[in-house]
């Protein structure tokens, strides 16, 4: 069984409030990645274009929209809890996502509040799917491959701070890692083109935006599919003429970082030098079991390499560990692999053995108690690390983006260069700056994972 009824519920969502028309009122509860962030911006866009109320507040809604993530088990826990919240609370739910795309019948089988699924190459019909519904039908609107991806032309509200935005570059993932499902939640490869790519971060640009994440799958392979070849190097330029101080890119697979694409990192000054790396492991071995054989040969060479053309370079990192047949040994390897190259943050997760992936019935799997214990044992040997790092930012003036104001006690939460939202840590700031803007504060304290300074007066402050 999906769905267990008896699961506390959890719900949390925080949009906007904007009545408009007799239309039902809708609200949305966001659930996943960036990837999911931006599908539900879309739909968001889309529904207020169409003149739907959308409000924060689901008690004052018709109907909800869940956006889930199927991504691993815990993240299916936490959709599903919202989504049984919800159910209790006799909301009629529009469920939206990677789990719609997963498990479109079972979630109708079980969850008769359930009006409507909708996949992940699907939520731009997502007004169509509401008019359906309101007309009496059970939508399940999936579409078996995903195909569709949004443009800068299609209608769009942003929920992040306001000096941050995403820009989605390309969709889905011609790899088959084995303990990957994205390719069969959200499809093949497919990319935007460089003009597209631009006209929406200049869009981003007229609103304000002060910092730009550029995110897919694999965003090193950007290009491939409509190009014949990688064209990163190509967009990092074009996207260098955009009037946004900084650019920052998720999910750089490190074979993907040519001398091409580095050079485009150095000599472009809006492109932080900051390199989201999803390695997963250190020992060929495992590397080979995950089919991910090309990387095991080549991890030492390759980030000693981006060191020497990039000494400036941020670089993060995430490791599966207790993947089925790792051993002690393995583990070990691991271990050593983070000491020598210190990176800047690191990110561990335990295995997930997920239905559909080459590595659900793989032999030798671990205990979760072990698992748990070696996720543990990595960050332990990380968290000297990133303070030794943190603190060499002892004393220095460095820009932050100023993104949130706690009221009550007047400090100010930012960003800098080194820190991606909701990854990284924070800077906790006292002082005086505009929300949305980069200022400049000196570092005085840093702990683990965050950095304490005060607002260095200026009368050059960025502001939206």
């Amino acid at each position: 069984m999906l769905i267990d009824k008896s699961a506390p519920p959890l719900y949390s969502s925080h949009f906007i409030d904007n009545r408009m028309g007799n239309k039902p009122t809708i609200a949305f509860s966001h659930l996943g990645c960036e990837k999911n962030r931006i599908d539900t911006e879309h739909m968001l866009g889309l529904l207020l274009e169409a003149g739907y109320q959308v409000d924060s507040n689901e008690e004052l809604a018709e109907y909800v929209i869940v956006n889930t993530c199927s991504f691993i088990e815990t993240a299916r826990v936490e959709s599903v809890r919202t989504l049984v919240g919800l159910a209790q609370e006799h909301k009629k739910i529009v469920i939206t996502g990677c789990m719609a795309q997963h498990f479109q019948q079972e979630l109708l089988e079980e969850l008769p509040e359930a009006v409507a699924v909708v996949g992940t190459g699907d939520y731009n019909k997502i007004v169509e799917v509401i008019e359906r519904a309101e007309a009496g039908e059970r939508v399940q609107q999936v579409s078996p491959q995903p195909t569709y991806i949004a443009d800068e032309t299609t209608p769009r509200y942003r929920t992040t701070s306001e000096g941050v935005a995403y820009l989605r570059i390309a969709e889905g993932c011609d790899y088959s890692c084995a303990f990957c499902i994205i390719p069969n939640l959200r499809g093949k490869q497919r990319s935007r083109t460089i003009e597209s790519i631009v006209t929406e971060a200049q869009q981003l640009a007229a609103e304000g935006v002060q910092e730009l994440i550029l995110i897919s799958q694999i965003t090193t392979n950007y290009g491939v599919d409509i190009y014949g070849k990688p064209k990163l190097a190509e967009l990092l330029r074009a996207l260098g003429r955009v009037n946004i101080p900084w650019i920052r890119m998720h999910y750089a697979y490190p074979t993907g970082l040519t001398p091409a694409v580095i050079a485009a990192i150095e000599q472009t000054p809006n492109v932080l030098p900051y390199l989201d790396l999803p390695l997963q492991h250190s020992h060929p071995e495992i590397l080979r079991a995950m089919n991910r054989p090309w990387q095991g040969r080549i991890n030492d060479q390759i980030i000693d390499q981006i060191k020497a053309a990039l000494p400036d370079a941020v670089l993060r990192t995430t490791f599966i560990v207790g993947f089925p047949g790792e051993t002690d040994q393995h583990f070990e390897h691991l271990l050593k692999f983070v000491r020598k190259h210190e990176f800047d943050h690191v990110g561990a997760f335990t295995f997930s053995a997920e239905e559909g992936t080459s590595a659900y019935n793989l032999p030798n799997q671990i205990p979760q108690e072990v698992m748990a214990a070696r996720r543990d044992a990595l960050m332990k040997v990380q968290q000297p690390v990133s303070l030794k790092k943190n603190r060499a930012q002892l004393g220095k003036v460095v820009d932050i983006l100023i993104e949130q104001e706690n009221p009550a006690t007047g400090e100010f939460i930012g960003r800098g260069a080194r820190f991606a939202p909701e990854v990284d840590g924070l800077v906790r700031i006292q002082g005086d700056a505009p929300l949305g803007a980069i200022a400049p504060v000196k570092i005085t304290d840093a702990d683990i994972y965050d950095l304490y300074g005060f607002v260095v007066p200026s009368p050059l402050l960025v502001v939206c």
